[in-house]
Formats: structure tokens, C-alpha cells, sequence
């Protein structure tokens, strides 16, 4: 014989009760950009704690509706920036002399859950190519590009970031792109990532890592890193990864 069981509703946390309140005054009041009244306003405004209002400002800051900067107050922020995946035009990518968003371009090891895909032994010196990409100055992704020194061999050592940057992706264009392959995966901000993103540490992040084929060989590997409190992915109609419907 089956038996039943009472489930009892949980009451709804006060924090919670007000972050329902406030998106509701962010959108009748405030507009992207602008800049919250500070905590001690907010506080009286609503009849809370200053405990209660903080949980509700960083439960919006994780669901990306906020930015929160110690000394620049509390900001609206703009809608989710769309990241295009597999657009018809798609090919090497690049980065060109003096770009603003280049973080650095040098030689390092390749970390070891790369160095397979990649080709090479783990730890193995290879080019790396970073660049960040930035939404209302706030910085939402970083890329890592990875290439073995086997596709381009010959590289100054003393060059600058954006010198080295531009000859390595120079190098790489010129051979033929025969395909890419795609993944995208849910997962958490890294230290050095995190540094870049201006997050903390653990912060939930969308992965998507690209290996460009030619020659036979993975010639490039690419590994983009991007808020997923901030940041949607979009797949073009070729898009080489997605779900289809059965038929």
C-alpha cells in the first residue's frame, strides 16, 4: 500500500523576498549604466538590514543583473552579451598590432589537459596568444590561443606582447585551415582566470574550446573562458556543435 506524505513550503528568505523587489525597481527606475543609490538609502527605502540588502545585492551581482565595485558603488548592467558560435565566415582567428583587449603574447607551458589535443608533451613551451573581451569596461571573457612551436617555429624572443602576438597569428593564417572542432562545457574560474575576469575565484564560467585543424595536425587551440553570469552563447546557422530536433 502506497503512503502519502505532507511536504511543507519552505517560507521564502527575507533577502530573497527583496531581490524579488528590487529587480522589479531596477526595471521601473534605474536604466543600464546607472548607479544605485548606496546601501544606507537602500536600507531605509526598504525597512531592512543592511545583512538583508547585501545578500539581495549579491544574489543580483550572480545572476549578472548588477556590477559591484568596492569605492564605485553598485551599477545596472546591460543586457547578456551575445558570444557568436559558427558563423559562416568563421576561420583562424585574430588578433591584430596594438588591439586594446590583447592581455599578452609569449611562450608558456601548455597545461596538461591540453598537451593530447594539442600534440605535444605535457608542459611543453608553446605560443600563447591572450586577449579579453569587455562589455561596459567590465571584462566578460578571456581567450587563451595555444600553438605548438612546430607550426610556427621561428619567433623573436625579445619582441613585445602585441608584436609577438600579431607574428604568431600571421604565422598561423598562413597555412590552410582544413576544419575546427568545437565543445562547450560549464565550469569554474581558475585563479589566473578569475584575476583576468575580475572575479572571485570558483566563479561559474561557459568554457568553449576550439581546435583548428591543418596540415593533419591540431594546429591551434583555443580556449575562451566567459562569465555565465554576463555572457549567452549564440549558434550560427552552420554552427558545428548544438542540439538538433529527431525527425
Amino acid at each position: 500500500m502506497a503512503t502519502t506524505a505532507t511536504v511543507e513550503v519552505a517560507a521564502e528568505p527575507k533577502y530573497w523576498h527583496l531581490r524579488t523587489v528590487l529587480v522589479q525597481a531596477i526595471e521601473s527606475e534605474f536604466t543600464t549604466g546607472q548607479t544605485l543609490p548606496n546601501e544606507r538609502d537602500l536600507s531605509a527605502r526598504f525597512g531592512v538590514a543592511r545583512a538583508t540588502l547585501r545578500q539581495a545585492l549579491e544574489q543580483l551581482e550572480l545572476e549578472g543583473r548588477l556590477h559591484r565595485r568596492r569605492g564605485a558603488g553598485t551599477v545596472v548592467a546591460g543586457p547578456r552579451v551575445d558570444i557568436t558560435i559558427g558563423t559562416h565566415d568563421e576561420g583562424w582567428p585574430g588578433v591584430e598590432p596594438g588591439d586594446r583587449d590583447l592581455v599578452d603574447g609569449t611562450t608558456a607551458a601548455v597545461p596538461g589537459r591540453l598537451a593530447a589535443q594539442l600534440g605535444v608533451r605535457p608542459r611543453a613551451m608553446v605560443h600563447r596568444v591572450r586577449r579579453r573581451q569587455l562589455s561596459m569596461r567590465q571584462p566578460v571573457g578571456i581567450e587563451c590561443l595555444y600553438v605548438p612551436r612546430a607550426v610556427v617555429p621561428r619567433v623573436p624572443e625579445l619582441l613585445g606582447d602585441n608584436r609577438r602576438a600579431a607574428l604568431v597569428l600571421r604565422h598561423l593564417r598562413n597555412n590552410t585551415l582544413e576544419g575546427l572542432t568545437r565543445s562547450v562545457e560549464v565550469g569554474v574560474a581558475e585563479p589566473e582566470e578569475a584575476r583576468l575576469l575580475e572575479r572571485p575565484p570558483g566563479t561559474a564560467v561557459l568554457v568553449v574550446t576550439t581546435a583548428y585543424t591543418a596540415g593533419g595536425r591540431t594546429a591551434a587551440l583555443a580556449v575562451a573562458t566567459y562569465r555565465a553570469d554576463t555572457c549567452r552563447l549564440a549558434f550560427g546557422e552552420d554552427a558545428p556543435i548544438g542540439a538538433r530536433s529527431a525527425s
